[in-house]
C-alpha cells in the first residue's frame, strides 16, 4: 500500500476522515426536499460502497427535510450550504453529520462564528470548500487564479475558525484543471495536517469527467494525499461512487471486490474479446467477492500475463481456455466464455 499522509482526524458520523484511510464520497442529484427520493438514492449510493453522501441545502424546504431525510437512513450525511448560515444551523439541529460551506459567502465573520458554535455543540466536522471560482477577491488580485489563491484563502478560513475554537476541519481545493488541483492539494499538504477532500471540480461527464478526475484524484493519492474523495461526474451519481472505488483500486488503496484485468485485443485474436470483456465486467458488478478476474484474447497475453488472476479465460480459435492461479483447468467454446466464468467465479 502507498505511503499515506498523517492527517488529523475527524468524524462524519461513524466515517473516520484523516489517519490514513481514504474514504468515498457522492452526492445526491435529486431534490433535498423530495425526501422520498433523496433515501432512495442514498441506499442505492450506500449499496455501492459509498461512505458519505452530501446533500445540497439551498432553502429551508429542503433543510427541513433533511431530518425527515436523516431519521430514514443510518448513512453519514453532509449538508452542503451556501449564502445563508441559517440553512447550516437548521441542518445542524437536523442531524447533519458533517457541514460543508465556503466561510466566505455566509455574510460576515459573525454568522460564521455561529456556524463553528453550532458545529462545536455537537461535534460535527466542518468542511472548508475553496474552489478557483471562489477566492476571495482580496487573495486573488495578489496571486491571481492560481492554486496558491486557493491555498492562502484555506489558510486565512482555518485562523478564522481557529479564532472562534473550532479545530474539526477538512479542507478542499478544487479547481476545474486537473493539473492546477493537483498543485493546489501538494501545496496545502505541506503545510497543513487538516484532512484533505480530494477531487477534480467540474470535471465532466461519464466519459470525460473521470479521465480527467483519475489524473487528479489518482496523482495525488499516489503521493500519499487524500482522506475522502469524490469523483464529480454529470451522470448518476452511481457512477461516481464506481469510478472512485476503480480509482482506489488502480492506486493500491482498495483490495476489496472484484478486479477485472483484459488486455487490449489485437490481431492475434480469434474470439470477439471486447465483447466478451464487457458482458463479463457487467455481470460482475455488485458481486460481493474479492477475486482478480482476467480476460485475455489470446495465449500471449494469459495465462502467462495473468497469472496472478485468481481465474480468467485466454481465447483461442473460436474458443478459449480457463485457467485458475495461472494454470490451464480446461478448454472451452466461445459460446460458453461468459457463462462458465460467470458460474466459477460464484462458485469460488
Amino acid at each position: 500500500m502507498p505511503h499515506r499522509d498523517t492527517t488529523k482526524i475527524v468524524y462524519a458520523g461513524k466515517v473516520k476522515i484523516g489517519g490514513g484511510g481514504v474514504s468515498v464520497q457522492s452526492m445526491c442529484n435529486v431534490r433535498t426536499d423530495d425526501a422520498g427520493a433523496a433515501v432512495a438514492q442514498i441506499a442505492a449510493l450506500q449499496d455501492a460502497g459509498c461512505d458519505l453522501v452530501r446533500l445540497a441545502v439551498p432553502d429551508m424546504a429542503a433543510a427541513r427535510a433533511f431530518g425527515e431525510i436523516r431519521a430514514k437512513t443510518d448513512m453519514p450525511l453532509v449538508a452542503d450550504i451556501h449564502f445563508d448560515y441559517r440553512l447550516a444551523l437548521e441542518s445542524v439541529a437536523a442531524g447533519a453529520d458533517k457541514i460543508r460551506i465556503n466561510p466566505g459567502n455566509l455574510g460576515g465573520k459573525e454568522r460564521a462564528r455561529e456556524v463553528a458554535h453550532a458545529c462545536a455543540a455537537r461535534r460535527i466536522p466542518v468542511r472548508i470548500g475553496v474552489n478557483m471560482g471562489s477566492v476571495a477577491k482580496e487573495i486573488e488580485q495578489q496571486y491571481g487564479r492560481t492554486p496558491q489563491a486557493m491555498v492562502q484563502s484555506a489558510l486565512a478560513y482555518i485562523r478564522l475558525f481557529n479564532e472562534f475554537g473550532f479545530d474539526d476541519l477538512v479542507l478542499s481545493l478544487k479547481a476545474s484543471d486537473a493539473v492546477k488541483t493537483v498543485e493546489a492539494y501538494r501545496l496545502m499538504s505541506a503545510v497543513s495536517r487538516y484532512p484533505l477532500h480530494v477531487g477534480v471540480t467540474e470535471a465532466g461527464t461519464a466519459y470525460a469527467g473521470l479521465i480527467k478526475s483519475a489524473v487528479g484524484i489518482g496523482a495525488l493519492l499516489l503521493d500519499g494525499i487524500g482522506d475522502t474523495i469524490r469523483v464529480s461526474l454529470t451522470a448518476d451519481p452511481l457512477e461516481e461512487v464506481r469510478a472512485a472505488k476503480g480509482i482506489l483500486r488502480a492506486a493500491g488503496l482498495l483490495n476489496a471486490g472484484i478486479e477485472l484485468i483484459s488486455c487490449p485485443s489485437c490481431g492475434r485474436c480469434r474470439i470477439d474479446q471486447i465483447a466478451v470483456a464487457n458482458k463479463v465486467e457487467h455481470a460482475l458488478r455488485g458481486v460481493d467477492k474479492n477475486l482478480k478476474v482476467a480476460v485475455m484474447g489470446c495465449a500471449v497475453n494469459g495465462p502467462g500475463e495473468a497469472r496472478d488472476a485468481d481465474i480468467g479465460v485466454a481465447g483461442g480459435d473460436g474458443c478459449a481456455v480457463l485457467f485458475k492461479k495461472g494454470e490451464i483447468v480446461r478448454k472451452i467454446d466461445e459460446s460458453e466464455i461468459v457463462t462458465t466464468l460467470l458460474k466459477e467465479i460464484g462458485e469460488f
